[in-house]
């Protein structure tokens, strides 16, 4: 019980002292903001090996849902989270395969009657309006599924490392969002099916020492509108928009506590018809970092 990061897929749960891109992606750091949640949970984690039984660790647990950005409780509404964690298993070719299913079954608490969702109106696409009394206090839903699997070569002058994740699912926010919110967010709600994945490739050079790597993933806000429907007369808005993230780096690491890494992300978001992104914006990011782990 108490503060900790949410058992929800494999990338959020790398602390920054072990993860190999200096930030989560996309999806990670607006579905899962802070990472870490106020809850409480219970583990299953088989530590030994017992004949050909698999190493299985399974988490489920029960969180508030604003995470570390929240100021304070703003409903009673709470995140159903779980994971099972297939530890990683050798195989014939000395290659360690591991993997995980993770579910969120969750919302928060709508303070207004006005709810949009996406439905399909004429020749296009648009959010169309619910404007029930009854949405008042109603939960907006908030539910994901998560697939992951990780596969590691290890060879003389280190290992390969290849991972891979999917998300889809159900996320609530505003017109112009779909951050998980700290605070109650006070206008009509939005509600969007939504998809993302990362793909890591990690490959040691010379040694274990120096690593090269390349990262690509993607969140997509709504999957039920494509680039040539994103307008303003279909009620869409920069909260529907896509966005994809290829980063390239390098690291090299001086002991178990010191590294020193360089890294560049090329970021594409949609070209829409909505005003501002109408082309891609200029917001590709370098970084420089020298990090130390105590």
């Amino acid at each position: 019980m108490g503060l900790f990061a949410r058992p929800f897929g494999y990338e959020v749960n790398l602390s920054s002292g072990y993860r190999e891109t200096p930030e989560r992606g996309r999806a990670s750091q607006t579905l899962m903001p802070s990472e870490r949640d106020l809850g409480a949970m219970v583990t299953f984690d088989r530590m030994k090996r017992k004949g050909n039984k698999p190493l299985i660790k399974f988490d489920i647990g029960v969180f508030n849902g604003q995470g570390k950005s929240g100021t304070a409780e703003f409903d009673v509404y709470k995140d159903l989270i779980s994971r099972i964690y297939l530890k990683p298993q050798s195989t014939e070719h000395t290659v360690l395969v591991s993997g995980g299913l993770s579910f969120l079954y969750g919302g928060w608490r709508q303070s207004t009657k006005y709810k949009y969702e996406m439905s399909e109106a004429g020749n296009g696409k648009i959010f169309v309006l619910d404007s029930n009394n009854n949405n008042i206090g109603d939960k907006a839903p908030r539910n994901y599924y998560g697939a992951d699997i990780q596969l590691v070569h290890k060879h003389d002058w280190g290992k390969t490392e290849i991972r891979g994740e999917y998300w889809r699912g159900k996320q609530p926010g505003t017109n112009a969002t779909t951050v998980n919110p700290g605070t109650l967010p006070s206008g009509p709600t939005y509600i969007r099916d939504f998809d993302a994945a990362f793909i890591y490739f990690l490959q040691n050079i010379f040694n274990e020492d120096w690593e090269l790597m390349a990262k690509y993933d993607w969140y997509d806000p709504n999957v039920k509108v494509k680039k040539n429907e994103l307008a303003k007369q279909a009620n869409l808005d920069v909260g529907d928009v896509r966005y994809n993230t290829l980063g390239v780096g390098l690291t090299r690491y001086f002991s178990d506590n010191l590294k020193f890494l360089i890294y560049y992300d090329i970021v594409k978001n949609e070209k829409t018809q909505l005003a501002g992104f109408t082309k891609d914006i200029k917001d590709n990011v370098f970084t420089f970092r020298i990090q130390m782990r105590f």
